[in-house]
């Protein structure tokens, strides 16, 4: 892959986890700030514990692709970014374009899906 692309995704990349990094923060407030309030009532309760949960589980995601954001800029830096995990060949650029931090090709994106 040539320098300009790599320099292309990285630029992805880094705003990508700049984004995700304030959504995290932002909803961490938030759950702070309805842990912290007085809910006068049971729906207010179960209303607050539904959006917690909803809330906690978009951040668990947004860790997760944050993880992997992390690899696909490590792999800039050492070598190997756009080199499919499965079977070490070329991951598309326009796989790339949808999903800059993917680790397998299509093909091998099929195999990993299918097997779970």
């Amino acid at each position: 892959m040539q320098a300009s692309e790599l320099n292309y995704f990285k630029d992805i990349l880094l705003s990508r986890k700049e984004q995700i990094e304030k959504n995290i923060n932002g909803v961490s407030t938030e759950l702070s700030e309805i842990n912290a309030s007085d809910l006068n009532d049971e729906g207010d309760h179960a209303s607050a514990n539904n959006n917690s949960m909803v809330e906690s589980a978009i951040i668990e995601q947004q860790k997760k692709e944050l993880s992997e954001i992390d690899k696909a800029l490590s792999k800039i830096t050492n070598g190997g970014y756009g080199i499919c995990e499965m079977c070490e060949d070329d991951i598309g650029f326009q796989r790339l374009k949808v999903k800059p931090h993917a680790v397998y090709c299509i093909d091998c994106r099929e195999i990993v899906e299918k097997s779970k």
